[in-house]
């Protein structure tokens, strides 16, 4: 019984790693990109400003995808955080 408690507990330690891990680069990417996006967009703004109106509906829209990217990494985080789906096949794995 003392081997399945310790089996837990480690699933349960390394899932809150790969949880911080999936928060943590997910963040650093979403931001990078959304820097190298936002940069490159000033950069056209400033050669050809009679296309900023188009570009800028763009530029937003894309932002919103890289975040959304983000958040679909964030609620599978939280998934995996409240109903671990790795304890239940472990659970059934030990025969308990």
């Amino acid at each position: 019984m003392e081997h399945i408690a310790s089996l837990f507990a480690q699933v349960q330690g390394l899932t809150g790693i790969g949880i911080g891990l999936i928060i943590g680069l997910g963040a650093l990417g979403a931001c990078i990109g959304i820097g190298v996006m936002g940069s490159k967009f000033l950069e056209s703004a400033a050669r050809q400003p009679e296309l900023k109106p188009m570009l800028q509906g763009s530029m937003f829209l894309l932002a919103g995808l890289i975040d959304a990217a983000f958040l679909i990494g964030v609620a599978l985080a939280m998934l995996l955080a409240f109903a671990n789906p790795l304890l239940s096949a472990v659970q059934t794995a030990t025969g308990g």
